[in-house]
């Protein structure tokens, strides 16, 4: 199997909602609602098209993943620190345990430093994402705006340091909450 990752462009919306949706459509720990969260943020400020990426199988030219990256804040008081928010990563039922998952995220990363962006924050699952380099987000003070269990809630630096003296709760924008 052949996969490319690219930037998602308009006319894929339908295409990547649809996969999102059926991503979830069996997970536990989901309330079948992430393809609206990404149909959502895109109408927002913290969206950034250059971080919202699609996996295509390239045999038949179909999207089979979508990851998006979206801007957010870590608050503590005054002090306002810029990062991204991982969510969500999704890839069709039929290509999961390919690796899929893990090239969109390496290239999700890869372009945001690319991009000048300091970290990345993520909720998941804690077996899967320190393979990545994420760790706990409390290793920094940083807490999430919601209850989570404590090695669910991540960040990973991209650049060595941009974490050092950033502290607080993350916060989304108020799509993530709808």
């Amino acid at each position: 199997m052949n996969i490319t990752i690219r930037k998602e462009r308009p006319e894929d919306y339908k295409i990547t909602e649809s996969v999102v949706q059926n991503a979830f459509a069996n997970m536990e720990h989901s309330d079948k609602k992430e393809h609206e969260l990404v149909s959502r943020i895109r109408e927002t400020d913290g969206f950034i098209p250059d971080l919202s990426l699609v996996a295509v199988n390239e045999n038949n030219k179909e999207i089979v993943g979508h990851i998006l990256l979206s801007a957010i804040k870590i608050v503590e008081g005054n002090q306002i620190a810029e990062s991204l928010a991982l969510a969500p990563v999704s890839v069709l039922p039929d290509y999961q345990n390919k690796s899929i998952g893990r090239l969109l995220i390496l290239e999700a990363l890869h372009k945001a430093k690319e991009l000048g962006h300091p970290s990345v924050i993520v909720m998941g699952h804690p077996e899967y994402y320190p393979k990545f380099g994420f760790q706990r987000a409390s290793l920094w003070s940083i807490k999430a705006p919601f209850e989570v269990p404590d090695e669910a809630f991540m960040a990973i630096e991209l650049r060595e340091g941009s974490l050092e003296h950033v502290s607080g709760v993350v916060e989304y924008p108020s799509v993530f909450f709808e």
